[in-house]
């Protein structure tokens, strides 16, 4: 069977990907090929020829990708921080853009011994693990009310430390056992305003109540802010992911609460507002 080279295979999977406005056709056509052949993006190029079906498999996933399915779920996976998850239909993709509050997070902990930390509207479980990975010492509770979606963080959380919960953050009695006992809130919950357009990979495959939370966005959030008041010990952060029209709408929503102070807004890497974070007060 003649051999070809891979370099234009990963070319033309460019081109294509391009042509069908995926955001990153590079990158993802170079995933594709190392899913392919089970090897690592940064070293395709030691395998300068392939098998004629390895570039029809290559090309199977890349038109399926160019119509615009998550690469996640082509791939069958999606990584945070340490960690990498089990994704598919029915839960929310884990985006790079979640990285930065988990990184501000794990910076938040440092020097605490045994934090007790709970991850909101956890989806795959991926903040809650990733803490976890980097954090044995820590108690992490995650919790998300999707059954979907819990099936997915229970697949994920199989060999895990982490407590996952079925719950509604919107509930006023949630974590009632956790009252003023918690070092760190996070939370990537939907955010979204309703109408807002969206890329196909997010208005077709993610679910909508992960994506989208009233006619502005902050439905959810509004139940996250009270809630992490309340759970957050003296000295305690919450940090939650929104929209990038909310740079001002959610450190609002968190001065409100007198308890929570130190109110500050962070910018992802491309520059647009992402998360907030604030203090629980002494």
């Amino acid at each position: 069977m003649s051999r070809q080279p891979l370099r234009l295979a990963i070319m033309e999977a460019e081109r294509i990907l391009a042509e069908a406005g995926v955001a990153s056709p590079r990158t993802d056509a170079e995933l594709i090929a190392a899913h392919v052949l089970g090897a690592e993006r940064g070293k395709l190029m030691l395998t300068p020829l392939v098998d004629r079906q390895v570039i029809e498999a290559i090309g199977q996933l890349v038109h399926q990708r160019a119509k615009r399915i998550p690469l996640q779920h082509l791939l069958g996976w999606a990584v945070m921080g340490a960690v990498t998850l089990q994704v598919g239909p029915g839960v929310f993709v884990p985006r790079p853009e979640t990285e930065l509050l988990l990184e501000w997070g794990l910076e938040f902990l440092a020097g605490r011994e045994h934090p007790v930390v709970v991850d909101l509207c956890t989806g795959t479980g991926a903040l809650a693990l990733a803490v976890a990975a980097e954090r044995p010492d820590a108690e992490v509770h995650a919790v998300e009310i999707d059954p979907t979606a819990l099936a997915w963080a229970r697949r994920n959380m199989e060999s895990s430390r982490v407590r996952l919960h079925s719950g509604d953050v919107t509930a006023p009695d949630l974590f009632a056992e956790l009252d003023a006992r918690v070092d760190l809130v996070l939370c990537n919950p939907p955010y979204v305003p309703v109408g807002t357009a969206v890329p196909p990979e997010v208005g077709e495959h993610d679910p909508f109540k992960a994506v989208f939370s009233g006619s502005d966005g902050l439905t959810v959030i509004r139940h996250v802010v009270n809630l992490s008041a309340r759970l957050l010990k003296p000295g305690g952060a919450v940090v939650i992911e929104h929209d990038d029209t909310h740079a001002e709408s959610v450190p609002e929503l968190l001065a409100t609460r007198k308890v929570l102070t130190d109110v500050e807004d962070h910018d992802d890497l491309a520059g647009r507002p992402r998360f907030a974070t604030a203090i629980r007060t002494s």
